[in-house]
């Protein structure tokens, strides 16, 4: 069953409204690619381990400090005296690991994905530990783009290639005990000693002035010009469902700017008169203050 199912990826929202609205540069664009393309393969693991059967306990996208290191497990799966870290790599392409190095399609090094593995299982066992639970531990990196390949001279055990996934999750399916409550409490200590991420942490610095203003797309995220209707692809939008997504992003984008009338209808481009961005705003959100310092909160 999942105990912890996987939280949207609020780094990856926040990007995701930067797009339109400011060009990104190739370091930019690369930090876009990679979590995009990380949170694609881990709904794609997620949708695959529905083949797992009910007595394991299912956690997913938890980070931790441990004694000032931090470290994040992908997906936990608790089982009878076992647990299974699964580190997910949604990587593409044809990748090398020689002598412990790995390098990239084109050649370039890039981080062993073991090692990282490593230092995440070593944290967790000391903290297990430390907690009172001392459970064996296995750690798998789960390679689940169709299109990857590894060339390796080696067999490590603790890879677990696309063609092997179905044989994999069959061979955990072995493993039917049912779990006693103090799994269950370990689940929840997990759950309550989870980390709960920033999304503007090592994310690249922005400010109000530089972004294109105006409301966005929700299908294609192109912005609109003039009127509600996406020249891009040619969705029709309802004006106060757009205004109130754009009030969303504004509050992601900009958590310490207040929400007045004149701020969110300079954010949508003017596409509306204040007056509707007024009812919208006075329907799903509190006035508070008076005058200039009037500006809506959550009800």
């Amino acid at each position: 069953m999942i105990f912890r199912a996987r939280p949207e990826n609020m780094k990856l929202i926040l990007l995701q409204y930067l797009h339109p609205r400011m060009v990104f540069n190739e370091g930019q664009a690369l930090t876009f690619f990679t979590i995009e393309k990380g949170y694609e393969g881990e709904l794609k693991s997620d949708d695959w381990l529905k083949g797992l059967a009910d007595e394991w306990l299912i956690l997913n996208d938890l980070l931790f400090d441990y004694h000032g290191s931090r470290f994040q497990i992908d997906t936990l799966l608790i089982a009878y005296e076992k647990l299974y870290i699964l580190d997910i790599k949604y990587w593409e392409g044809d990748h090398t690991f020689k002598e412990d190095k790995w390098s990239t399609p084109t050649g370039k090094p890039e981080k062993n994905p073991l090692h990282q593995l490593e230092r995440c299982e070593t944290l967790f066992q000391r903290m297990l530990h430390e907690w009172g639970f001392h459970y064996s531990i296995e750690s798998y990196l789960i390679f689940n783009h169709p299109e990857f390949h590894l060339y390796t001279t080696s067999n490590n055990p603790a890879i677990i290639f696309p063609t092997q996934l179905n044989r994999f999750l069959k061979k955990l399916n072995t493993r039917q005990v049912k779990l006693h409550k103090r799994y269950y409490e370990l689940a929840q200590q997990l759950v309550d000693r989870n980390i709960e991420d920033s999304p503007y942490e090592r994310i690249f610095s922005y400010t109000y002035d530089q972004l294109k203003k105006g409301i966005t797309c929700p299908e294609c995220r192109a912005i609109y010009e003039g009127a509600l209707l996406c020249k891009n692809c040619g969705y029709v939008d309802e004006a106060e469902t757009a205004i109130l997504r754009s009030v969303r992003e504004f509050i992601l984008l900009f958590p310490e700017r207040k929400i007045t009338t004149n701020e969110i209808y300079e954010w949508c481009g003017g596409i509306r008169s204040k007056k509707v961005i007024r009812r919208v705003l006075g329907r799903d959100f509190k006035l508070v203050g008076h005058r200039t310092s009037a500006h809506y909160v959550y009800k």
